[in-house]
């Protein structure tokens, strides 16, 4: 049990430094040197990014807090925990209000009782699938993003190819205790503004 403990907080820390998402003038995302999008596409999206997370905070606080938000490509992906299923339904509609939204990806789950050992489970595995994908010659894992509730975990960002993408979910049916993975994986072909 000590020895359980001991790699559970190594892990923590891994996590802490991995950098799997990097913070700039465009927010928090992929990092703009390894993001397949053109600069334009990047602006638009932290644009919207910034609009829908303005919008939900003003409507209300705790969801600065309680909710993520992310865009690639005009696409809304939404993260997170509320108390009650109208707030998750609120917050649907408000994500396919914004300007320029192409789809609404909704992983926001309604507050359930959680114990320690479920969360430890969580990061356990979000740990473990991040320093899988970091080892993989074929992943570039700076082009995803990772997060795990209840043992689902879900990946989302931009893949070069469909091998790649095939990669992180062989990667992802490896790691012991996940329940399931749902992916929300854009290749690079499908973004709209690169084709043009």
């Amino acid at each position: 049990m000590k020895k359980n403990i001991i790699i559970l907080f190594f892990l923590v820390l891994l996590t802490g430094c991995v950098g799997s998402s990097t913070s700039g003038i465009f927010g928090s995302g992929v990092s703009v040197a390894l993001d397949p999008r053109t600069l334009g596409t990047q602006i638009d999206d932290s644009i919207m990014q910034k609009n829908l997370r303005a919008r939900l905070t003003l409507d209300e606080k705790k969801y600065f807090v309680k909710i993520s938000v992310k865009v690639l490509d005009g696409r809304i992906f939404l993260g997170g925990k509320v108390d009650f299923p109208e707030e998750k339904l609120k917050i649907t509609k408000m994500a396919w209000e914004t300007k320029g939204a192409r789809s609404v990806k909704n992983n926001i789950k309604v507050k359930e009782k959680f114990s320690l050992a479920n969360v430890a489970k969580d990061i356990l595995i979000t740990s473990q699938l991040r320093t899988a994908l970091i080892l993989n010659k074929n992943v570039k894992a700076a082009n995803f993003n990772i997060d795990t509730i209840n043992q689902i975990t879900y990946v989302f960002g931009i893949a070069h190819s469909e091998e790649e993408k095939r990669e992180i979910i062989q990667e992802s049916k490896q790691i012991v205790d996940l329940k399931e993975i749902v992916t929300s994986i854009l290749m690079v072909s499908d973004l709209s503004r690169q084709r043009e």
